[in-house]
């Protein structure tokens, strides 16, 4: 009988399956969405047990269409954004829905962090307090949803909570943790420090470990529940980010991503960490390596908004007149702070903004100034690395962002830097080549993203149209020094 395993990503607005079989191949995927709630400006939430519906339905469909047998499936691993905690009460029952990272309501508490504790925080954590952490968005509970807080006894985050609805085991991996800021990224523990800025006990957190470590088995209980075999083995797993980076084979120094998702990220593998209050630094999955990054806060989330909004079109009826448009939209542009900025600002008052409107201007013109107003954020982050000295050998683009030809050349235009793209780059992809590592199928993630992963496009810069963005990015951060004191106001 053929065997494979199961990478499962808890993604923004959607659960996503990848099967993979022991050669390293895809046997088969699937999907299921489930809803975000937004209850005020600002605010962004899900239901965690919208994701654990959405997984059954998504695997009773991969088992349907693929006609392979649940008891063929020998391993599955999880993964999920970070930042995003699941609070259990003392029968292990969810409290309340899950804050995500987009969620923009802890800003008090980020300015109290930076004010009282900053040295602190980044001494352990290697990052700056932002909107984004668990840490300042449990203290909002605690100031604002005490009932609750008084409540809390279990403390997971959103790929664990699957897996332990799968085995009835609390753990985490070391990854995900430090995207809590309440974790010592180098002593590689839980904070007690950090912790007591909350409340927030010891013994309410799951045990840390790696992310190919097996955390336990399907139970009978979650066998009938889900559809899956008893006993199937069951991986910890990591974060979305790092899972995505091993789906684009960026497992040596030098090698970075460039993702066109809902938030767009570039990120650099190295031995150390990266130091800036605008990177992002997280340890890898590979041994000894980190992939530090940068991230602006809405980069296919503009796109997706601006559809929904403005174009009012699918994306590729969107896309083919914006192609006819010259490089710089004839002078609109776009600065896509939907939800305030992150690198290289750390600034959620920021807003969106398109400028230069004419009379003169189509649908098809704030189109392409959309994408070229998310590719020149890219292009300030990459300043961020630029001015650390990064060396990037060998750049891939990924997210459903870069399913596009046309964004995928503009953004190749705008960094000025040739930019591959794998064939399959979705986390679950990563996260079942993480589960074939750790049931011994590869010996090592550099074997397994050899075996699996293939190379399906190359985009190559444009001299002068790169001469062009280079002028418009000098206006583009203009108008962003110009309009900031504005919106702070």
């Amino acid at each position: 009988m053929n065997e494979y395993v199961l990478g499962v990503d808890i993604g923004s607005g959607s659960v996503k399956l990848t099967l993979l079989s022991r050669e390293g191949k895809i046997a088969g995927t699937a999907g299921c969405e489930y809803p975000t709630f937004y209850p005020q400006v600002g605010w962004c939430e899900q239901e965690p047990e919208d994701w654990c519906k959405a997984f059954a339905t998504a695997l009773a469909e991969l088992l349907k269409t693929t006609g392979i047998s649940a008891d063929a499936i020998k391993a599955l691993a999880p993964d999920a954004a970070t930042h995003t905690a699941v609070l259990l009460d003392e029968n292990r029952q969810v409290l309340r829905k899950a804050i995500l990272w987009t969620d923009q309501r802890c800003k008090e508490q980020v300015g109290w962090l930076k004010g009282n504790c900053l040295e602190a925080v980044e001494a352990q954590c290697l990052n700056t307090p932002t909107t984004v952490w668990t840490l300042p968005q449990f203290m909002w509970l605690r100031d604002h949803e005490p009932k609750v807080w008084s409540k809390v006894r279990y403390i997971l985050f959103a790929k664990d909570y699957l897996r332990y609805r799968l085995t009835g085991t609390m753990e985490t991996d070391h990854i995900d943790a430090a995207g809590s800021m309440f974790y010592d990224v180098m002593t590689q523990c839980w904070s007690k420090e950090l912790c007591a800025l909350c409340g927030i006990e010891e013994r309410w957190l799951p045990r840390l470990c790696d992310p190919a470590d097996t955390a336990g088995a399907v139970t009978e209980a979650a066998a009938k529940e889900f559809g899956l075999a008893p006993g199937t083995q069951v991986l910890v797993g990591t974060t979305d980010t790092v899972m995505e980076v091993l789906a684009a084979g960026n497992v040596a120094p030098g090698h970075t991503t460039v993702k066109l998702a809902t938030a767009g990220r570039i990120c650099v593998i190295s031995e150390k960490k990266l130091d800036s209050k605008f990177i992002f630094n997280y340890r890898h999955v590979v041994p000894g390596l980190w992939y530090p990054g940068t991230a602006t806060a809405s980069c296919a989330n503009s796109y997706r908004w601006y559809r929904d909004t403005i174009g009012r079109e699918p994306f590729a009826d969107l896309n083919v007149p914006a192609e006819k448009i010259p490089a710089g939209s004839d002078g609109l542009m776009f600065h896509p702070y939907l939800n305030g900025e992150l690198t290289p600002y750390n600034d959620p008052e920021l807003r969106g903004s398109y400028i230069g409107i004419s009379a003169g201007h189509t649908t098809a013109h704030f189109t392409r100034a959309t994408l070229e107003g998310v590719a020149m954020s890219l292009r300030d982050c990459m300043g961020t690395l630029d001015e650390l000295g990064v060396n990037m050998t060998r750049v891939r683009i990924i997210g459903g962002g870069a399913k596009g030809a046309l964004w995928r050349q503009i953004v190749a235009d705008v960094l000025g830097m040739p930019l591959e793209k794998v064939k399959v780059d979705d986390s679950s992809f990563g996260t079942a080549m993480l589960a074939a590592v750790g049931i011994g199928w590869f010996d090592s993630y550099a074997a397994a993203a050899e075996a699996c992963i293939e190379i399906d496009d190359l985009t190559v810069p444009q001299p002068e149209t790169q001469v062009i963005y280079d002028k418009l990015f000098k206006k583009y951060k203009a108008v962003a020094t110009a309009l900031a004191p504005i919106y702070h106001s």
